[in-house]
């Protein structure tokens, strides 16, 4: 049990990176001017099965975050409740970026 709790930890923090790497992915899209749909498509290549991605642009700057519930894959852990990992991150948009 306790290396299934192990392993459940590492799983789930590699599904935040991810969230890290798609919030990033989809942010730097934003920043260089594309549509929110094709910044979204960046961001899913990277982002973890039924993932969420919020985007938002203010300020010169677009926020991105990105989240998912994670749960084990393994029916002996399946009575855990699901973890909410999520990933975010902010860029200054190019000028000229409407």
């Amino acid at each position: 049990m306790v290396t299934l709790g192990m392993v459940w930890v590492v799983t789930a923090m590699t599904l935040q990176a991810r969230c890290a790497d798609a919030a990033r992915d989809t942010a730097r899209a934003l920043a260089r001017g594309e549509s929110v749909l094709d910044s979204e498509a960046d961001g899913r290549r990277s982002a973890p099965p039924g993932a969420h991605i919020a985007v938002g642009r203010g300020g010169g700057v677009a926020t991105v975050e990105v989240r998912v519930d994670a749960r084990p894959a393994w029916p002996v852990l399946a009575h855990l409740p699901p973890v909410t990992v999520s990933g975010r991150a902010v860029v200054a948009l190019e000028p000229g970026t409407p």
